[in-house]
């Protein structure tokens, strides 16, 4: 099972750096080779049923993973759920859906219209979770999207493919603390997301979380193509509970700062 595992994940992975170059990089100013474990993973969706959370979880599901909490961002209108497997060397998986009903109606028809040009065949596939977009959508349908939610216009530009990689700093051998981790990002000439403050989250809370701001790169639409944020790479540092275990769960306040890393206007 485990062996079933990382071949998806090394698919998401190649996904993932087709539009993220920079993450190879990051990738190799951190790693001494074989340090380097995936803290997590995260995917974005809408809350229709065709595509829903739940449906991308049944893949997870089906590989041994087990839901273990559940998010809310009612700002940003949206609900979360991850995932763990029992192998702890193996990636969690971040879950978000887009609450499409709370959205204007000009906003709505939109994300319906492309959801609508999904084939259930394709999302009952595990390679719906590396298989981008599924929709013709128009750059000024894009841009009525990313007016009301940054989250649904991403989602409208890249489909299904991870929105970021995660470095487990816990596992790396030449770094402890999640500051030295930064300053060395910074000084490989990467942008850190800085919205709350280049760390999110602190020791009292079991889990510091901090990222890249995201690559950009061409988006072919409809009318003609862009160039927009793509994905990004965060970086987590997890604390000991009472037990001596690592937390394992996410905290709501730094994810929704998180999200902003793909923000079209940072």
């Amino acid at each position: 099972m485990t062996t079933e595992v990382n071949a998806l994940f090394e698919k998401i992975w190649q996904s993932y750096l087709a539009v993220t170059p920079s993450a190879e990089k990051v990738h190799d100013l951190l790693s001494t080779g074989s340090d380097l474990i995936n803290d997590h993973v995260a995917y974005r969706t809408f809350n229709l049923d065709k595509v829903s959370l739940d449906k991308l979880a049944a893949h997870l599901l089906a590989l041994g993973y087990k839901e273990c909490g559940e998010y809310h961002f009612e700002a940003k209108k949206l609900y979360a759920k991850h995932f763990e497997h029992a192998d702890t060397t193996l990636p969690k998986v971040f879950i978000s859906q887009l609450l499409v009903e709370e959205f204007s109606a000009e906003a709505q028809a939109i994300i319906h219209k492309m959801v609508e040009q999904v084939d259930s065949e394709k999302v009952a596939d595990q390679s719906f979770l590396y298989s981008g977009t599924h929709w013709s959508v128009s750059s000024d349908e894009y841009q009525t999207l990313l007016a009301e939610s940054e989250y649904a216009a991403w989602m409208a530009a890249w489909g299904y493919r991870a929105n970021h990689f995660t470095v487990s700093i816990n596992h790396l051998e030449n770094f402890d603390t999640i500051e030295a981790v930064n300053e060395a990002v910074k000084a490989g000439g990467f942008t850190l997301n800085s919205v709350g403050g280049e760390v999110k989250g602190s020791a009292e809370v079991k889990l510091e979380q901090s990222s890249t701001m995201a690559d950009h790169a061409d988006v072919a639409f409809s009318d003609k193509t862009m160039t927009i944020p793509s994905c990004f790479y965060e970086f987590a540092l997890r604390y000991p509970l009472a037990n001596g275990e690592l937390y394992t769960g996410f905290v709501a306040a730094s994810a929704d700062k998180i999200f902003e890393s793909t923000n079209a206007a940072a």
